[in-house]
């Protein structure tokens, strides 16, 4: 094998390597430079880019003969903690957003990191440290709030409530010492059930627990979610997060801290009122003091939580409400191992699963011997349909998998529906139909018309930059799995069920992935490292799915059919609302039946039959009817959801579940109704809104947005509300887009109220990520299939937005810090995706009510206009 020699990181550096091998193998496989990382394989998405010389260059398709000689830069070589590069500078100013943008074609990728200027040292992520396309004002709330606890005029659910309850996450999981634990050296380590996938909770639960325990942040140690030693919060999902484990943690530390007063009053003979905490110092008068870890030996934290203990008020809190910088940043600038895809354990092979591309079909036969040839192999697995290979490294596993692939036998698949004629497809299947929501009303105006309306939305992937990954080991009849599972013990609940195990025998570690927006391969990706580690002599197993694999097998977002009748009388006002749904349900996650929902299980040589999905309860907000139920006063309505009873494309959870489309029509169906009526359309939706929060954020964004502005040629303007599962965050946003050629999002003016914001930057980056992640929804993305199988399984055939088409991002906070928090991570989907359609008619006169928005849907709407 030819020897290689090449500067890595101004070291030099040789290796002996095959000439074709590419440089991102080796990196990682070989010299332990993971900064690069597998995103789809072709150079498409940027994962993987380094610096080759002056240039940013893809690694996964650069061959090791391209870089004889020449000096390659990772990102491990780009700064130190104590010398950041700029960019790097840059990105823990910025804290970074919880999106994901390809670079395909973006004219400023060419110069790569060492073009990037150098900006000032922001210090902790404050808004000062932004770039100027994204501005922050945290607004504080004009005169006092009206409404009443639970209704719909704004929700107002005060900490200092007469009659207290514990949290759900703490009634759930009582045990303070099981959240909160006093370690040497003078550190707090916080266990939260709830895990970080991007959304920043990490870095909000840290300060709520340095709040109450009146600490330094930089003392608090947050543990990761394992089945092992967390409290069992269920599933990180549903912007729930801040809602109950923030809950659960302030009260738990507010305990906390009480019991360890108690203590030291005690201990230094001065009533407990009289002492005060500075930074775990417990100081009294005449200079006495103590702290938390002198303590600590003394008072046991093995005591349920009680509701008797009070958290500070809102003007006790000095460091929620503040932006700080996120905790989990750091690592990911300077290439510190923190995604799973990274982790390295002692003795780690690695592990493929073949899986057919025609969907439903199974494996007959299998032709093992060209596979048991390649050098590197340990194993071929075989349970039943279930298929994969084991082998002492990547490239090895890559080889006897496609020598596995080209002898495998399939039968016939199950035939895909017809990809133009989604609402027809869904419309014509077995459903079980259910009134969500009904009001009735004396009829006060006569209806004289009505209008009916149909919009859709396609099957839409979660495509996160890497694909899933996981590692599994046995250990006799135990089994360890490392997973960026967003439920650790629900994903235990299905292992134990395929597996045959009892389920303390089985230990779910969660470490962090590449981006997560509900219900990926995730878990899918744990069983097939579980069932390949059988085969590895108890040595871990790492599976990484290919870019083919994620966008293929893994569930997707289902599509929807709506349809909205709206009568209106004389006046084109409002009498009577109806609006129905036809989708597949919304969720079909882990842990929730008798049955498992993991691939693999189905595959196995004794399967289990493929989960349908179904819809969370409208209590918990609902599924395909997120957001059905109008925020607006019209005088009567009925809502009904109609969930298919088959399921012939895979779906689960995806971000805002149908909030988002249901949020598009509606607000859609408004904006007409405003233009019919000659009538302003943020006036129309305030004259219909009795909620003060609602119409405080509407204005909040038409006031930073300017609007309405004048008209120009080409230029259109629209306006989006929601507040989300009519429960959680509001949000409204303003789109500016630009239509002289294809669709472009020039700029979004969104405002946001979610109660407390205990860490204003990570609320803006939600926000802000979700309106990124919306307008990719709304403008490009849709997954393709043809009657035997998924398409669009690159970059290529599923496009999503790259770093040059990302609008400009304002964002306005309403800060309320007397409201309990909620969390933002789906609030801006709906509001947006409303809001660019909306601007789509303002521009060309057109009403596309078909995502996503292309040439083609816009044509097809002009044809089809009166």
């Amino acid at each position: 094998m030819p020897t290689i020699q090449f500067r890595l990181n101004g070291a030099a550096t040789t290796v002996d390597s095959d000439p074709h091998q590419t440089l991102l193998d080796v990196l990682r496989g070989r010299l332990g430079a993971t900064g690069a990382h597998f995103g789809c394989g072709a150079g498409e998405c940027g994962a993987c880019h380094v610096m080759v010389g002056d240039r940013a260059m893809t690694s996964c398709d650069m061959p090791m003969w391209s870089v004889a000689d020449k000096d390659v830069v990772t990102v491990e070589g780009l700064g130190t903690v104590e010398q950041p590069h700029p960019l790097q500078r840059a990105f823990i100013a910025r804290t970074g957003d919880a999106v994901r943008l390809l670079r395909r074609g973006d004219p400023d990728q060419r110069g790569g990191a060492a073009a990037a200027q150098s900006v000032p040292d922001g210090g902790g992520g404050q808004s000062g440290a932004r770039s100027q396309s994204v501005q922050v004002r945290i607004a504080q709330p004009h005169g006092p709030r009206r409404a009443a606890c639970g209704s719909r005029d704004g929700g107002i659910m005060s900490t200092s409530s007469p009659a207290p309850k514990l949290p759900v996450s703490l009634v759930a999981n009582p045990k303070l010492s099981s959240w909160v634990r006093f370690t040497d050296g003078g550190r707090v380590a916080i266990s939260p059930g709830k895990v970080e996938i991007g959304q920043g909770i990490v870095t909000a639960l840290a300060q709520i627990a340095a709040d109450e325990l009146d600490v330094e942040i930089s003392r608090v140690d947050m543990i990761r979610a394992s089945t092992a030693t967390s409290p069992n919060e269920g599933v990180t999902s549903g912007s729930l997060s801040i809602q109950q484990s923030g809950r659960a943690l302030r009260q738990v530390c507010a305990e906390v801290r009480q019991r360890f007063l108690r203590a030291a009053s005690e201990r230094l003979g001065v009533d407990a009122a009289l002492l005060d905490i500075d930074d775990g110092t417990i100081l009294g008068p005449g200079n006495v003091r103590t702290s938390y870890w002198e303590l600590m030996g003394e008072v046991s934290l093995d005591h349920d939580a009680t509701a008797g203990p009070t958290a500070k008020s809102a003007a006790g809190r000095t460091v929620a409400g503040h932006s700080v910088q996120r905790v989990d940043i750091p690592d990911k600038v300077f290439a510190r191992p923190r995604f799973i895809h990274d982790l390295a354990l002692p003795g780690l092979v690695h592990g493929r699963v073949l899986r057919p591309d025609i969907s439903g079909a199974k494996l007959i036969a299998l032709n093992e011997e060209a596979a048991r040839a390649v050098p590197g192999l340990i194993a071929i697995v075989r349970d039943g349909g279930f298929a994969g290979v084991v082998a002492d490294n990547e490239a090895a596993a890559d080889a006897a998998l496609k020598a596995l692939r080209k002898s495998a036998t399939w039968s016939a698949g199950e035939p895909l529906p017809d990809e133009d004629d989604l609402a027809g497809f869904l419309k014509s299947q077995p459903v079980e139909s259910s009134i969500i929501d009904t009001r009735m009303a004396e009829p006060s105006r006569k209806p004289v018309q009505t209008l009916r309306r149909q919009y859709t939305r396609p099957y839409i992937a979660h495509a996160s930059i890497a694909p899933s990954c996981a590692i599994g080991r046995w250990d006799s009849d135990r089994v360890h799995v490392w997973t960026h599972s967003q439920g650790v013990y629900l994903l235990r609940a299905d292992l134990a069920i395929v597996l045959k195990l009892p389920a303390e025998n089985i230990v779910v570690e969660h470490i962090e992935g590449a981006g997560c927006y509900g219900h990926n391969a995730a878990d899918d990706v744990a069983l097939d490292a579980v069932l390949l580690a059988k085969a590895a002599g108890g040595r871990p197993v790492r599976v990484q799915w290919s870019r083919h694999d994620e966008m293929s097998h893994a569930p997707f977002g289902a599509a929807m059919a709506i349809e909205i009748e709206a009568d209106l009388d004389a006046g084109n006002e409002i009498a009577g609302w109806r609006h129905a749904i036809w989708s597949n349900g919304h969720a079909a996650r882990p842990g929730r039946a008798a049955q498992p929902a993991l691939l693999a299980a189905t595959e196995i040589a004794n399967p289990y039959p493929r989960m349908i999905s179904t819809n969370p309860p409208a209590a918990n907000g609902g599924g395909g009817d997120r957001n059905s139920v109008p925020l607006y006063d019209f005088p009567a309505w009925t809502i009904t959801s109609h969930r298919l009873l088959t399921m012939p494309v895979r779906t689960s959870a995806l971000r805002t579940l149908g909030g988002q489309g249901n949020v598009f029509a509606i607000e859609s169906l408004l904006d007409e109704i405003a233009a019919l009526r000659g009538e302003d359309p943020i006036a129309f939706r305030l004259r219909h809104l009795r909620d003060e929060r609602a119409h405080d954020v509407i204005s909040a964004a038409a006031r930073r947005a300017a609007w309405k502005p004048q008209k120009q040629p080409g230029i259109g303007h629209g306006v989006g509300f929601a507040r989300y599962k009519n429960m959680g965050a509001y949000c409204a946003a303003i789109a500016e887009i630009e239509g002289t050629d294809d669709i472009r999002v020039k700029r979004l003016t969104l405002a946001v109220d979610v109660g407390e914001a205990i860490n204003p930057d990570g609320v803006v980056n939600q926000i802000e990520g979700g309106a990124i992640q919306a307008t990719s929804w709304v403008l490009k993305e849709r997954v393709r299939f043809d009657r035997t199988g998924i398409t669009s399984t690159s970059w290529t055939d599923y496009p999503i937005l790259t770093f040059s088409e990302v609008p400009a991002v304002d964002v306005e906070i309403i800060q309320r810090p007397e409201i309990e928090p909620v969390g933002a991570g789906e609030a801006a989907h709906g509001p947006v995706t409303a809001a660019i359609a909306n601007a789509v008619y303002d521009c060309l006169g057109v009403r596309v009510r078909d995502l996503p928005i292309t040439r083609d849907k816009i044509i097809a709407a002009m044809e089809r206009a009166p």
